[in-house]
């Protein structure tokens, strides 16, 4: 059995990670960390448009219109943009969990949590560290 991590479309070595993320963001997006609840700065970040996009490599993850506000005290999403996102098993901290991390890079977004009763259209929580994340606001898309 390998333990070789998958291949991602982005993929470089952890010196070349570590180059290009802050300390806080290698250790959440390529160790797999949490950054303390009510602490991020896109916890309570709303905007009716843009994009939310992984810190490590700007892949596209979430629409700004899919934020919500479920008070666990991080970016709460109940839905990430098609193919962007991957769910993977979890057994850390004894209990079996789902992480999500960014399809191109592999970067660890947070945990998805399902039925929790929250009124979206999916019934999901995408709960996703604001390290992970870049906002792209729509104005900024269309000057580029």
């Amino acid at each position: 059995m390998s333990t070789n991590p998958p291949a991602y479309p982005v993929s470089k070595s952890e010196q070349e990670w570590q180059a290009i993320l802050s300390p806080e963001q290698f250790r959440i997006l390529r160790k797999q960390g949490t950054e303390a609840p009510g602490s991020g700065e896109y916890n309570k970040h709303y905007a009716p448009e843009g994009v939310y996009t992984c810190a490590g490599c700007s892949t596209p993850l979430y629409k700004a219109r899919t934020k919500f506000k479920s008070g666990c005290g991080w970016p709460a999403f109940y839905e990430n943009l098609p193919g962007k996102v991957l769910r993977r098993e979890d057994r850390t901290h004894g209990v079996i969990r789902t992480e999500i991390v960014c399809a191109s890079c592999g970067g660890h977004l947070g945990h998805v949590f399902k039925g929790e009763g929250y009124d979206t259209p999916t019934d999901e929580r995408h709960c996703v560290n604001s390290v992970s994340l870049r906002f792209v606001d729509d104005e900024s898309q269309t000057k580029a």
